[in-house]
């Protein structure tokens, strides 16, 4: 599951020969295989491609109810109020879930449904199962977060006046649901994975994806590496105990803990297991790291989500002199459960711990709490940090990319004391 030597082996077999990219141009492959070291290769390079979202779709984005009280539309998708998340609430409603389409979301019938599963890592003919077969099979349940790998996106722009493209997400591109289906791992069985199977390549039924000069990228697929699919991803049907809604995935999508979005490909429709290793758009002209910080042809494929803290109160929010006020949020890491979190209320001049309201896990987000007495009035600038069992903190400024993924730095929180 090291995803950055995972990707320089594929590198390697790819100039072999050995590997496939439908839908990734060579010039995209050539400029990676720079990165990793071919120099030869350096002659024939193309810069990186821009690509822009998609166009204006005439079928509707999102299926359920936007209240602008719950979400703050952002184009093809909906970002997570926290300011009116519910108290006390450890996983999201699925009306109230953040929704991140890269078309828009299909009705798909359930019981006509069918998840093919197919390739060169299979030892025979393609194997389908039904929604009902699936459901007949061994259930699991995980608790899992689902974050876009732009949340966060606008503080480059807003907190480092860096410009980037892509949706401005604040911190509500985020959410954690208790998930149920099948292991990934009981289907691959099933079906007879071979020994010799490397890749997984999940295809979602969403609209085929257009670029803004028309180009046709096909389905949203992504391929995993055989070992996580095997590990702890899920096939999930259920969500907080109750079918999927169509704007996350039903019939049924894939939940991969810890990994960005994308990874977790929505409404499912095939799966690939190829012995050879595999690459598509999204994990070679997006969801790497472009920028000086990084080689020429990008970072590894993103995974593990980085850490984060969000405050459940407005920016801005007016708050009252001389008087306690409980200050509340939650953390959240990719890489394991959050040891601690602490609470500035002077922009970072000072720190003082958080109470932590839960046990923390690997698989969720932690709540947690501080009181503040303000007695001055004017502007204040709240922050919080948090640092994972991992030793991972929240770094004053977070490392720009072309893209704008993955902003973990501490954000500023403005609020007034009147």
């Amino acid at each position: 599951m090291d995803e950055l030597e995972y990707d320089r082996r594929r590198r390697r077999q790819w100039l072999a020969g050995t590997a496939r990219a439908e839908g990734v141009e060579r010039r995209t492959l050539l400029r990676m295989m720079a990165a990793a070291g071919v120099p030869a290769l350096a002659q024939v390079l193309a810069p990186a491609r821009a690509f822009a979202s998609a166009p204006g779709s005439p079928v509707p984005g999102i299926v359920k109810p936007l209240p602008a009280e719950w979400f703050v539309p952002r184009g093809t998708n909906a970002e997570m109020r926290w300011d009116t998340f519910p108290p006390h609430t450890s996983q999201v409603p699925a009306e109230r879930f953040f929704v991140r389409n890269h078309t828009s979301t299909p009705l798909i019938d359930a019981d006509t449904w069918r998840l093919r599963l197919f390739g060169s890592g299979l030892p025979g003919s393609a194997v389908e199962f039904s929604l009902d077969q699936l459901r007949r099979m061994p259930a699991a349940g995980v608790t899992a977060i689902v974050e876009c790998a732009g949340n966060g996106r606008s503080f480059y722009t807003s907190q480092q006046q860096q410009s980037v493209p892509g949706t401005p997400w604040t911190l509500g591109g985020v959410g954690s649901a208790h998930w149920r289906g099948v292991r990934l791992s009981e289907l691959l069985h099933r079906a007879g994975l071979r020994p010799d199977a490397v890749d997984v390549l999940p295809t979602g039924l969403d609209p085929e994806y257009l670029t803004a000069d028309g180009t046709n990228l096909g389905h949203v697929r992504r391929p995993l590496p055989i070992a996580k699919a095997l590990h702890d991803t899920l096939v999930a049907y259920e969500m907080n105990g109750e079918p999927l809604l169509p704007d996350h995935g039903a019939p049924a999508r894939l939940v991969v803990p810890g990994w960005v979005g994308v990874a977790s490909i929505k409404w499912l429709g095939s799966l690939e297991v190829a012995a050879e290793p595999l690459y598509s758009p999204w994990n070679t002209d997006f969801y790497r790291l472009f920028g000086a910080a990084y080689p020429p042809g990008g970072s590894a494929p993103l995974a593990e989500q980085v850490v984060k803290s969000a405050f459940e109160l407005a920016r801005g929010a007016v708050l009252p002199q001389g008087r306690a006020t409980r200050l509340e949020g939650r953390s959240w890491s990719g890489s394991g459960a959050v040891r601690k979190v602490e609470i500035s209320t002077d922009g970072g001049a000072s720190w003082r711990p958080a109470h932590l309201r839960d046990e923390p896990r690997a698989d969720t987000w932690t709540r947690w709490s501080y009181d503040w007495r303000p007695e001055h009035p004017g502007p204040y600038e709240l922050r919080a940090r948090a640092t994972d069992r991992r030793g991972n903190t929240q770094p004053d400024t977070a490392v720009l990319n072309r893209e704008g993924y993955l902003f973990g730095a501490v954000v500023a929180h403005p609020v007034t004391v009147a």
